[in-house]
């Protein structure tokens, strides 16, 4: 193996979840200013993260269920309101040319 190939500077740390206050005592190299007491007593480093297994829906049982149809019906809507948003622009911009046309001939017209 590899000499030095692994970090040596592994410590105690504290990791907070923000959402629920969950808190796991480790080993880790990430360092922190922060510092929290433990329930020993001891002062350690304090990490906060904003998910962890505590609180991440998939590991609670909590994850949304989602509704396939729902989707397809939903991707469907989107595809014909934007196919229609195209066609008006596409007439608007027919319309537009067809007036400067009639104001050309009609000035042509009278002189």
């Amino acid at each position: 193996m590899k000499k030095d190939l692994h970090p040596d500077n592994y410590h105690l740390v504290v990791f907070e979840d923000l959402n629920n206050g969950w808190r796991l005592l480790t080993r880790s190299t990430a360092a922190s200013e922060e510092v929290t007491k433990w329930d020993d007593g001891n002062e350690y480093p304090l990490i906060k993260v904003h998910v962890s297994s505590a609180s991440h829906p998939f590991f609670t049982g909590e994850e949304k269920i989602l509704d396939i149809e729902g989707r397809v019906d939903k991707f469907r809507a989107r595809t014909a309101a934007a196919s229609k948003a195209r066609d008006q622009r596409t007439n608007a911009a027919k319309k537009q040319a067809r007036r400067k046309a009639a104001k050309v001939e009609a000035s042509t017209e009278q002189a």
